[in-house]
């Protein structure tokens, strides 16, 4: 597209540029998925559920605004593609959402930690996407692909909801997609607590608009692009896995939206843990607790190819094409989330 930059590393700053955001959302606005279900569980307060509602529902006014503006075709995402399979989201939603119990923080949570200097996310993060790419595309992908087979969508098919509210009243899907983000984003500032924390909205609507930037700039480069490319945001399992291969083998392959991605939540985070004199190197002194970040780590990433997509892919990137998959596997994420703490804080004792 341009002659002094490549199409895959054109895409790639601006996979960076909202991973930065992200990561600064996640060091100065304490975005956090896992914290914000502790919080709720366990804190008595929502504050931070709410600024995961309200993220959601500004990356659907901001995806739904690109499509009315022709800035955007909804049904080139991966998320409106491929079928959606109400097990597979599910079982991985729960597998992950156990997994993040145990590991302590989501795959995005432990990349931001880890460019605040916590040693022991760096490993989770790597066996996390180790653990993604041997189901994704590693000796485990066959038995994945025998008992979860993805199919596209077929053409009679709505492959979102908002397709399906379109067939069923006649309005426009941009139409519906803003009113569903409007109605979501109201409802997440519906609280006093939410209202009285003008940074936790300042940073929500951070993570919502780097999540439309993502599709905005994918879009962009693949529609002017000669060679195919794919429409793309943000999500920390696979793309972990990916980040991983390009560090290990970047002279022999192009960068990717998902590699600079990864990289800019890092960067996003060193620079907000530095802003918050927050960073310092951690390291991990108990094997048993290592242990468990490890397992946990192994189940997110098997989780997330499953269910395709995290806490970000399908319970941000996902939700704002508001496809079926999104709200299933965000509360099947909440589920597995709780029975993890239950386990780890009470303890699973017999009924008397």
């Amino acid at each position: 597209m341009f002659d002094w930059i490549t199409d895959e590393a054109l895409v790639a700053l601006i996979g960076m540029g909202g991973g930065i955001l992200l990561g600064l959302a996640a060091r100065l606005g304490r975005f956090c998925t896992m914290g914000a279900i502790e919080d709720m569980l366990y804190g008595g307060s929502d504050l931070r559920m709410r600024m995961w509602i309200l993220a959601i529902g500004v990356s659907v006014l901001g995806t739904f605004g690109l499509a009315a503006a022709g800035l955007l075709e909804l049904e080139t995402s991966y998320y409106l593609s491929i079928r959606w399979m109400p097990v597979a989201a599910i079982l991985g939603g729960l597998m992950f959402g156990y997994g993040m119990a145990l590991a302590g923080n989501c795959g995005f949570g432990s990349i931001a930690r880890a460019g605040g200097g916590d040693f022991r996310a760096f490993v989770i993060v790597v066996i996390m996407g180790v653990s993604a790419y041997l189901v994704l595309s590693g000796p485990l992908a066959i038995l994945r692909d025998w008992v979860f087979p993805q199919e596209a969508v077929v053409n009679d098919m709505p492959p979102g909801l908002a397709h399906l509210l379109h067939d069923w009243t006649g309005l426009s899907v941009p139409m519906i997609g803003l009113a569903i983000g409007a109605a979501i984003t109201v409802g997440a500032l519906a609280s006093r607590s939410m209202l009285d924390s003008p940074q936790s909205v300042f940073w929500s609507v951070v993570v919502g608009v780097a999540v439309v930037t993502g599709w905005a700039g994918s879009y962009w480069v693949a529609a002017s692009s000669f060679t195919p490319m794919p429409v793309v945001s943000h999500s920390f399992s696979a793309p972990v896995g990916e980040t991983l291969l390009y560090a290990m083998t970047g002279s022999a392959r192009a960068p990717s939206f998902a590699v600079g991605s990864v990289a800019g939540v890092a960067i996003g985070a060193f620079i907000g843990s530095l802003i918050k004199g927050h960073f310092r190197w951690e390291a991990c002194e108990d094997p048993r607790e290592l242990r468990r970040q490890l397992a946990g780590a192994a189940l997110m990433g098997t989780g997330a190819v499953i269910a395709l997509g995290c806490t970000i892919g399908q319970g941000i990137s996902a939700f704002s094409m508001l496809a079926f998959s999104a709200p299933v596997v965000f509360l099947s994420i909440i589920a597995g989330a709780a029975l993890g703490l239950r386990q780890l804080i009470e303890g699973f004792q017999p009924a008397e």
